[in-house]
């Protein structure tokens, strides 16, 4: 585990799972350029994440039966595709089909997390996982701020454009420095997908991580969802300003290396909890102080930070139930993170329509504190 192979694991982890949320900050560009409304506009965080967990669940096994450089580097070379299209793309609803395609194929990035924990030292995996899992979470906070950018200086299309290149790029940098890994199992991938089903029934820390995280992840597609139409609407926002704002939630990112360390440590359980207690206070702070912009950006900044600190804390403790089904492990657990993130979305964009930012927010604190709820109960158990 060279260090200038981790550092391209993070980079590759950011690049691809930021094609998930490019589309956020653009929804008001993206509606009045198909001319459909900002409710509809929306099904497109929706459809991606939806797209996201098909490929979870069914791309990502591959990573315990395939050899991963072959796997990463083919899927790579699908997502540029896969964003071509949508760069050029003349209808909303072909949009809207590209969009599902961007979801399942960028799962590159989650193939690549396990693969940092086989190639760590046992000693060293939190640490080393928190910092590959650094560079995904900063390519998801800083995805908003990047197209927002890039929108205002080309149009909003042009971001795919840009992506796209990257995907290539990173497939050439992947194939050449990716050791090979080729996974024990060989039966075959309908036996392989039964054993997901196997991991679910006899895994209980698996659930409850899965279920937690997928609520927490829940909380922030809300807020983020929503935080676009907030700025705009109640701010004055244009989109330069939507792209600063986003980067006070790049700094969440700095909870992976030190959730990593604790992780590590053995202080993984007790920091869970108190990273969902964090999110839902944070939620509720962002009802309460909307008026403010300083306001939101703390509970953006501190949202974000107990997301990715609940999610470095949880891959550590699961990571380590089964060595030679960790790809299948994380299919369990993000197939449910990214389904939960889909259906907040979704509920986003409703109760934002009839009760505007308050409805988002507490569906937020809503989610945060059912999974702390479910944290509760499973630390009792």
């Amino acid at each position: 585990m060279r260090r200038s192979l981790t550092v391209l694991l993070a980079l590759a982890c950011g690049l691809t799972v930021a094609n998930l949320y490019y589309s956020q900050p653009l929804l008001d560009l993206i509606a009045d350029a198909f001319g459909v409304s900002q409710g509809a506009a929306t099904v497109v965080v929706t459809l991606t994440q939806i797209g996201y967990a098909l490929g979870l669940l069914f791309l990502l096994p591959l990573g315990d039966l395939v050899e991963n450089r072959k796997l990463t580097t083919r899927l790579l070379i699908g997502t540029a595709a896969a964003l071509l299209l949508a760069a050029v793309s003349p209808a909303y609803s072909i949009f809207l089909v590209v969009s599902v395609l961007i979801g399942v194929t960028s799962v590159v990035a989650q193939i690549l997390v396990p693969l940092a924990a086989h190639l760590a030292p046992e000693e060293q995996r939190g640490a080393l996982v928190g910092k590959v899992m650094g560079g995904l979470l900063l390519g998801i906070l800083l995805a908003r701020t990047v197209s927002s950018f890039v929108a205002e200086l080309f149009g909003w299309r042009a971001i795919y454009f840009v992506s796209a290149a990257f995907m290539i790029l990173l497939a050439l940098a992947l194939r050449r420095m990716l050791p090979n890994f080729v996974p024990s199992h060989t039966t075959g991938y309908r036996a392989l997908m039964r054993t997901v089903g196997e991991l679910v029934r006899t895994e209980p820390a698996l659930r409850r991580r899965a279920l937690c995280q997928g609520l927490l992840f829940g909380a922030f597609s809300a807020f983020w969802t929503a935080i676009a139409y907030e700025l705009i609407g109640e701010h004055g926002f244009g989109q330069a300003q939507i792209a600063i704002f986003a980067l006070v939630g790049a700094g969440g990112a700095t909870a992976a290396p030190l959730a990593g360390k604790l992780a590590d440590r053995g202080y993984g359980v007790i920091g869970s909890g108190g990273a969902l207690l964090l999110a839902a206070l944070m939620a509720v702070l962002a009802a309460v102080g909307h008026g403010s912009i300083v306001v939101l950006a703390l509970a953006g900044f501190l949202l974000d930070f107990a997301v990715q600190a609940h999610q470095v804390m949880s891959q550590h403790e699961i990571y380590a139930l089964r060595s030679d089904a960790r790809a299948r492990i994380n299919t369990v657990f993000m197939t449910t993170v990214f389904t939960c993130g889909a259906l907040s979305s979704a509920a986003t964009g409703l109760l934002h329509h009839r009760f505007g930012w308050t409805g988002a927010c507490v569906l937020a604190a809503a989610l945060a504190l059912t999974g702390l709820i479910a944290w509760a109960v499973g630390r009792r158990s």
